[in-house]
């Protein structure tokens, strides 16, 4: 028994020298390691209708100068109304109603506000406003959240509220209930 012991350390020990040369970010492929992950630039979430509704639709996010570029467009609102729209805290979009992705993302504790407010949740993005074709769109670059750090939007929720975000009512806007949820992940590289 004690042979087979030895004889088990020795054959692992080429195994042991490999995994302690392995550094963090490294990810092994059948060709052999790829390198720590580049830095994300682009990011979506497909948005999918909670019970009961028909909203969809997709919203990009791209690094650019300046900030993220926040591309939206979602389909089976009602033409000429507006919908609250926010990242919140959970990329869980798993109860029947979105409530599984939590709150507002907010970690470092602000008030509710708009986009461009000076005080604001991080996951605050205004309204989306639909047209006459019946489709909601925003189109603006967000100087607060990023794809690192302590604002990382990647792996959150997506939600689209039911009513209009009024902006200033704590700490939600009042928008009401979640029509639509998405997860935001790390988009293929264009």
């Amino acid at each position: 028994m004690r042979k087979l012991s030895i004889l088990l350390i020795v054959a692992a020990l080429p195994l042991f020298a490999v995994m302690a040369k392995a550094q963090p970010g490294d990810m092994g492929t059948a060709q052999g390691k790829t390198g720590p992950m580049p830095a994300v630039i682009r990011a979506v979430a497909m948005l999918h209708p909670t019970e009961g509704n028909t909203v969809h639709g997709m919203v990009t996010f791209e690094q650019v100068e300046g900030g993220i570029h926040v591309v939206a467009e979602v389909y089976g609102l009602k033409p000429g109304t507006k919908h609250g729209f926010h990242i919140h805290q959970y990329g869980d979009c798993s109860a029947l109603d979105g409530t599984s992705a939590g709150g507002h993302f907010n970690p470092t504790g602000k008030k509710h506000g708009g986009p461009m407010a000076a005080e604001r949740h991080v996951g605050d993005m205004g309204n989306l406003v639909v047209g006459d074709d019946g489709v909601g769109r925003v189109d603006y670059v967000d100087t607060v959240m990023s794809f690192s750090g302590l604002n990382s939007i990647i792996g959150r929720g997506v939600i689209v509220h039911a009513g209009e975000d009024d902006l200033t009512s704590q700490p939600t806007g009042a928008a009401g209930a979640r029509v639509a949820c998405g997860v935001i992940g790390i988009a293929a590289p264009k």
